[in-house]
């Protein structure tokens, strides 16, 4: 039927999938489905950033997805993947920039309409190189519904939003603490800084009392905000300090007075029970502050630097800063003691810098109703199914305790807020489109958060604010999202509470949650390690579907997976596997087509157990692929797909088509390409590439795997019997073998078998398939039945339905065998020898370190043994030859 040369001798991963993805795009296969009586199933791609290559965690994420929504498609679901990419705000004005500074040229220097067409620039680039690598991965996503988040729609979507949340009174301006990136130069939210272990120290101080009865000590971490320090607080029922309280201190260095307040804040029994008060550089004493009308003073620029407000130390770096303030501390006697230590320190994501805690200006979302909102409806069936089901806890746990959410970014790449303020009366307003009498107005200089936009991602990419739009109505809420569990707070609790604000609607059914990529050793990939893996290189190396078999077998669902070259062997050499069977099929079809294939014919028991096996293997990973456990089905195809189909039935149908007559040939042929068939439509979801190169070689109906019809059990195959005796064949031929590797009787010498049958059935059945005993087994003589007369000396398996005797004088060739088992004899009589000889040394015993001793001392025992168990083997063997 197919001419030979369209399949290579061994799996060549660049001839297989050298054009196929065009072709697929070519043909229109990814796109939804023209029958709109089909049921929806939706995804939306987390967008990756605009900022550089695809990595391994992207292939993951991507791959899980593509399972499914290939999966789908098959079964016959309306399916839409729909693709885009994120504009990433800070990272990506980050990047641009670097690249401008190795020009010698800033943002500044550009404005800011010049550089953002700098920063597109940068974004087509990219974006181009993302596409070129979903194309290897082989992603199957609707590139015609491709979605940016700073496009039109998008835009759109994010003013209403924005706009919306300040009519509600749930989002505001204000003067608060925030995280801010000195080199960014822009504020954070709390989960965009990385809190990391440094070594730092406690610095103690004595503020003296103004009217000069004493001093009191303090201790910070952070000695150049004290520049800033408006108050000195202990607690109220502190009695150390009750007299105290009303008076003032001196502020070293500064002269600045200090009140001594009182506030429940201040723990009495953490170090000395007294808090200097920094209201304009710590969170904490920004609420204390309000409380008490105290004055806050920023003391640092937007850079990180010291400003006038700091005096003598303005225009140092905030660290240089540091270390002059402590030497002048201890100069003049202010200096108690610093304590090192080790303590955690917040550290900016995107730049890697130490966040200041800072009083700043910004825009803020008010969390608590949205949060309360989104907690609730996780108790109704309209809740968000999270896969594992222990995220919804972490999920709910955030949402518990989050704190208002910071969206103003101080960068010019992203989207504006839709905020002017009036150049004369200072008037704020909000639209969604600018005032009429616009020369009037400035608008705010800040950008949004990435996330803000981002977390509208389920429905705008769907055409909403348009809820008529046909995808908004048609595929929202979405089915599932596929993400890894470090973006839960980021991203996922954000889509959760917004579009439930905004649709009334949960924005997915089901998040399903996967782990990190590790290396071997279990170490998150990093720069800094330099252990990261290019995805791209393991594709030229190994092939996509390599990659795509390790990534979906890696792990179960929410836990971490470690990336190996052995495993990527493993996978290849498994393909490599089906490759070879599907070749070998095919080259034995004759000119077989799909009119030809008949499963009505008389089958032998290997043909009826494959066919109820396949039927199994259908159940299992369909029910698997429903709850998302790709490595559980992995398992459960590699199994079928290696052990029942590759080593057992194509091997047993050689008896078949070597010998049987021309209705068995064609009833086998026919369940040979059948289950392949199958086999390839269950693997392709995970395997598209190299499936689709083996199904075009085979007869079959439809132009292209991508949509042909997902396999179903069949119920007339179901055959328990068939599976019981197959099973009893297979143990008795496992036993044999086993039984002459133990004796070193290779299966091209005949031998004696003896099988005893259970009963009468098991008899027939086992006469009956004779023939597949004597190919497999090689037997010299094979008796069975329900009584047999046993020799003396036999080699003994007890199976399933029936015992195995082989008698040990036709098994064993004596001479062979005795003179094998002494000179292994003589090979631990030299070992024991030289480990004795070890240990009588007294100057080794002495000397050598403990552990290697007695390493010696467990292969004298162990030598002792092995020689114990030889010596009586060869006993034995010369006593039944009579010597």
């Amino acid at each position: 039927m197919t001419e030979e040369i369209k399949m290579s001798t061994k799996y060549q991963p660049a001839e297989v999938e050298a054009g196929r993805y065009e072709k697929w795009l070519d043909q229109d296969l990814f796109k939804p489905s023209e029958d709109k009586r089909a049921e929806p199933y939706s995804i939306v791609i987390p967008p990756p950033n605009v900022t550089g290559k695809l990595h391994l965690g992207h292939a993951w994420d991507t791959t899980l997805q593509d399972i499914i929504i290939r999966q789908k498609r098959m079964q016959g679901y309306d399916a839409l993947w729909l693709p885009g990419m994120d504009h990433a705000g800070i990272a990506t004005q980050a990047k641009v920039e670097e690249k401008l500074a190795q020009e010698g040229i800033s943002r500044h220097d550009l404005g800011r309409e010049k550089f953002l067409e700098k920063v597109w620039e940068w974004k087509e680039e990219y974006a181009e190189n993302i596409r070129e690598q979903w194309a290897k991965v082989g992603i199957s996503v609707d590139y015609s519904r491709e979605r940016f988040t700073l496009d039109e729609g998008l835009n759109k979507a994010v003013n209403k939003v924005f706009v919306d949340l300040y009519n509600k009174g749930l989002i505001y301006r204000g003067e608060y603490i925030i995280n801010w990136d000195p080199k960014a130069q822009t504020a954070l939210s709390d989960i965009e800084v990385d809190h990391k272990d440094v070594n730092g120290a406690f610095y103690h101080m004595k503020y003296p009392l103004t009217d000069g009865s004493g001093a009191l000590e303090i201790a910070t971490t952070r000695p150049e905000t004290m520049l800033g320090d408006t108050a000195v607080a202990v607690h109220p029922e502190d009695d150390r300090y009750q007299h105290l309280i009303g008076k003032t201190l001196t502020l070293p260095l500064v002269g600045r007075e200090l009140p001594i307040i009182a506030d429940e804040y201040v723990e009495m029994e953490f170090g000395t029970g007294v808090v200097k008060i920094t209201p304009a550089h710590d969170p904490n004493d920004f609420e204390v502050g309000n409380r008490h009308d105290l004055k806050r003073i920023n003391v640092m620029n937007n850079d990180g630097s010291m400003n006038d407000l700091a005096g003598d130390y303005a225009g140092l770096d905030r660290f240089e800063a540091r270390k002059r303030i402590v030497s002048d501390l201890k100069e003049q006697g202010y200096l108690i003691k610093v304590d090192e230590m080790v303590h955690s320190v917040g550290h900016s994501e995107r730049t890697g810098v130490v966040v200041e805690p800072r009083l700043s200006t910004q825009w803020f979302v008010k969390m608590e109703p949205l949060a309360e909102q989104a907690i609730n409806n996780q108790k109704t069936e309209n809740k968000v199914n999270f896969v594992p089901e222990r995220f919804e806890k972490t999920f709910n746990n955030w949402m518990d305790n989050v704190h208002d959410w910071v969206i103003s970014r101080q960068l010019w790449w992203g989207h504006r807020i839709p905020a002017w303020y009036h150049k004369e009366t200072g008037e704020v307003y909000v639209g969604e489109h600018e005032p009429e009498d616009i020369e009037n107005w400035t608008q705010d200089d800040d950008v949004l958060d990435t996330w803000f936009s981002s977390a509208l991602w389920p429905f705008s990419t769907m055409g909403w604010p348009d809820i008529e739009a046909e995808d908004f109505k048609r595929y929202f809420p979405t089915s599932t999202l596929v993400t890894g569990y470090d973006i839960i707070f980021f991203w996922v609790s954000r889509m959760i509470f917004q579009s439930l604000e905004f649709t009334n609607e949960r924005p997915f059914k089901h998040v399903l949650i996967h782990g990190l990529i590790r290396d071997e050793q279990g170490r998150k990939m990093s720069k800094s390690l330099g252990n990261g893996i290019d995805p791209m290189e393991v594709i030229d190396q190994y092939g996509t579907d390599a990659l795509r078999w390790f990534l979906s077998n890696g792990s179960a669902p929410g836990q971490d997976v470690r990336f190996s070259y052995e495993k990527m062997d493993a996978a290849w050499n498994f393909i490599n596997k089906i490759w070879n069977a599907s070749r070998y099929v095919i080259m034995n079809l004759d000119d077989f087509t799909t009119e030809d294939i008949d499963l009505n014919g008389k089958k032998s028991i290997a043909d009826k157990w494959i066919l109820a096996r396949l039927n199994e293997t259908i159940t299992q990973v369909t029910e698997l692929f429903e709850k998302f456990e790709f490595g559980e089905a992995g398992r459960a195809l590699y199994k079928f797909i290696w052990d029942d189909y590759c080593d057992w039935y194509i091997e047993m149908s050689k008896e078949i088509l070597f010998n049987g007559s021309e209705d068995e040939k064609k009833s086998t042929r026919s369940i040979l390409i059948h289950v392949l068939d199958q086999t390839l439509r269950l693997l392709h979801p995970i395997m598209p590439f190299v499936t689709e190169k083996i199904w075009e070689n085979m007869p079959h109906v439809g132009k292209s795997l991508v949509t042909a019809e997902y396999p179903t059990p069949e119920s007339a195959f179901n055959d328990q019997e068939a599976i019981d005796n197959m099973n009893m064949l297979i143990d008795l031929i496992r036993s044999v073998r086993t039984i002459r590797a133990e004796v070193n009787r290779p299966l091209s010498k005949k031998i004696d078998i003896l099988v005893k049958a259970k009963s009468e059935q098991e008899k027939e059945f086992l006469i009956n398939n004779r023939s597949f005993i004597e190919r497999f087994c090689n037997p010299e003589n094979l008796t069975i039945d329900t009584e047999i007369i046993v020799p003396d000396e036999v080699k003994t398996s007890v199976i399933t339905g029936a015992e195995i005797f082989l008698p040990l004088a036709g098994l064993v060739d004596f001479d062979e065998e005795i003179s094998r088992l002494e000179k292994e004899l003589n090979k631990w009589t030299q070992e024991i020898k030289r480990v004795e000889g070890k240990l009588s040394n007294q100057k080794f015993v002495q000397n050598a370190p403990a552990k290697v001793v007695e390493e010696e001392r467990n292969k004298e025992q162990e030598y002792h043994q092995r020689y114990s168990s030889v010596s009586d083997q060869l006993e034995k063997l010369k006593m039944l030859k009579g010597e």
